[in-house]
């Protein structure tokens, strides 16, 4: 297992004609925080708040980064805070491949190929598949190739009429998990690239062999489970999402480990025979 080349993004930079004020403002409404409960969070006052969102102040470095903090701005966005503001950008965005992030990669290897046979992958912030193990490849096996290409895109395999959907026995239910996953990102981030992407899987046909009624006989699972073919089994998964703690890094604030947990005992029995 290797770490994937990844699509590169330039650095966030303040949207035109809007002054850090507004962007701040725009932040606080959307965590429906008030003027004065920010106030206290940061340690200042609601008439300073407000002279900084009409303009009538101009924010200091730091007071910029305490906000961004409270509001739980991403790292990327509060660079474009910082611009917007007249400062540089504080967080660096260095690319995955850099020697500067070696013992980033070195350590999601490991981790990955540790959970094996188990599937685990590292997606960046609009899922492509930037890390995986041998479980991931083993439930791509048949997959097109068109759909293989770089960068592989976990939400386009899973949810594309001809990637992993028709093999998914509770499609319906895993792609409506799916989709509200990425609503809920999009309205915390305001990614124009997660936007685009959520209409654009959003916008894939469900396979005929999803059209039916689901399988009958559920088994009660402690959280909702995606049930898949492969090799005319059903084996059953829990997904896991982790991200990394404190990070000063665009890339690294974006990463995401997912890791597909077995749900059953036949799961696990089948995976380990495969592997061993």
């Amino acid at each position: 297992m290797t770490i994937l080349p990844s699509a590169h993004t330039t650095p966030a930079a303040a949207p035109a004609g809007q002054g850090v004020g507004a962007l701040l403002r725009a932040w606080r409404e959307q965590r429906r925080v008030s003027q004065l409960e920010l106030a206290l969070q940061a340690g200042s006052s609601a008439r300073h708040i407000s002279f900084i969102e009409t303009g009538r102040s101009r924010p200091s470095e730091e007071m910029v980064l305490r906000l961004a903090e409270h509001l739980e701005v991403p790292v990327r966005e509060r660079n474009a805070l910082l611009l917007a503001a007249g400062y540089a950008p504080r967080y660096p965005h260095t690319p995955l491949d850099d020697p500067a992030l070696a013992a980033l990669r070195e350590g999601m290897e490991r981790l990955i190929q540790g959970y094996e046979p188990y599937p685990a992958l590292v997606v960046d912030a609009t899922y492509n598949v930037v890390a995986a193990n041998r479980g991931i490849t083993m439930l791509l096996d048949g997959i097109p190739e068109a759909l293989l290409t770089q960068p592989l895109n976990a939400m386009r395999l899973t949810l594309h009429p001809e990637g992993l959907a028709p093999r998914i026995r509770n499609f319906r239910e895993w792609r409506g998990h799916l989709l509200v996953q990425m609503e809920r990102q999009i309205a915390l981030q305001r990614s124009a690239p997660l936007r685009e992407l959520y209409e654009e899987v959003a916008a894939y046909p469900v396979p005929e062999s999803a059209t039916g009624a689901e399988p009958a006989e559920p088994v009660p699972y402690f959280a909702l489970p995606m049930q898949i073919e492969h090799a005319g089994r059903t084996l059953s998964f829990i997904s896991s999402i982790s991200t990394f703690n404190t990070p000063l890094d665009v890339t690294v604030a974006e990463l995401a480990i997912e890791t597909l947990l077995p749900a059953d005992p036949a799961t696990v029995k089948y995976l380990q025979s495969l592997f061993s």
